[in-house]
């Protein structure tokens, strides 16, 4: 089963109903909740959902919605050695690099985001959700 990492705006895509995007990331969580592959996000995307969302909703919503979200993803945490990496990185973006080193330190397949020009120098391969669900197809 392949190991997939969330990018946060692919978790918001899906919380937020943000079109046109939230149907490729429904159709990768539907995915998750088959088990037919393992979805994860760093702990950094839980919190920084949480703070997008509670701009929109009540904060006790949000809140629920991230109970029932947090059924079908792995939460990966945010040590000493990622932050290291990320500080140290080439990465333009301080949260890209957290994402990415969160990725690399705990053996993801791939990284799903809708951000890939600051994902260039991946060791693993970086699609959007659209990409992989077509992958999926074949």
């Amino acid at each position: 089963m392949k190991s997939i990492f969330l990018d946060t705006n692919i978790v918001l895509d899906l919380l937020a109903h943000r079109i046109p995007f939230y149907n490729a990331a429904a159709k990768l969580f539907s995915l998750a909740d088959k088990k037919k592959i393992k979805l994860s996000i760093s702990a950094l995307c839980l919190a920084d959902t949480n703070y997008i969302l509670s701009k929109q909703h009540p904060e006790m919503e949000v809140r629920k919605i991230l109970r029932r979200f947090k059924i079908l993803v792995n939460v990966l945490p945010l040590d000493d050695k990622i932050t290291d990496l990320a500080l140290n990185s080439e990465f333009k973006d301080f949260e890209d690099a957290i994402q990415y080193f969160t990725a690399i330190e705990n053996d993801q397949d791939l990284i799903i985001t809708r951000n890939q020009p600051d994902f260039k120098e991946c060791k693993i391969p970086v699609m959007t959700a659209g990409e992989f669900i077509k992958t999926i197809k074949k």
